[in-house]
């Protein structure tokens, strides 16, 4: 099976919250993630962020950064994915569920999950406080 690319998107707004949404499909369903999905033929990183936050979230993006990439091998789904992260500073705008794969989406303290959200992006629900803690690390 050959790898597929998927496109993170970090949205920030000026409270330093970020957009997440929970998946309902997919892999990973249950678990929070950033918006974001599969880079189409001909696709740059960019596009397909802008097309994907839009798409889950209804918020509008531009001037968007590269942060990351991973290489990442789910041996038991027999999924192989590269992932580029990339980053949005968001000035205003309400996130909303659009995106019928999608549970819930809406914004997040800064606080929730931690550093390692550059390297995994599932999260499951934590603990009594209602923060967001990194289901694992790949």
């Amino acid at each position: 099976m050959n790898p597929r690319v998927g496109v993170g998107v970090f949205v920030i707004n000026p409270k330093g919250q970020i957009v997440l949404g929970q998946r309902k499909s997919s892999h990973g369903a249950g678990t929070w993630a950033l918006p974001g999905g599969h880079l189409e033929f001909n696709e740059s990183f960019e596009d397909c962020a802008a097309r994907e936050v839009l798409e889950e979230t209804g918020l509008k993006v531009r001037d968007i950064q590269f942060l990351t990439a991973t290489n990442d091998i789910m041996k038991e789904e027999e999924k192989h994915y590269v992932t580029v992260f990339v980053g949005y500073s968001a000035v205003d705008g309400k996130a909303k569920l659009i995106d019928l794969t999608l549970e819930a989406v809406g914004w997040y303290p800064k606080g929730t999950g931690d550093l390692r959200l550059l390297v995994t992006p599932i999260f499951v629900a934590g603990d009594e406080s209602g923060d967001l803690v990194v289901s694992s690390l790949r």
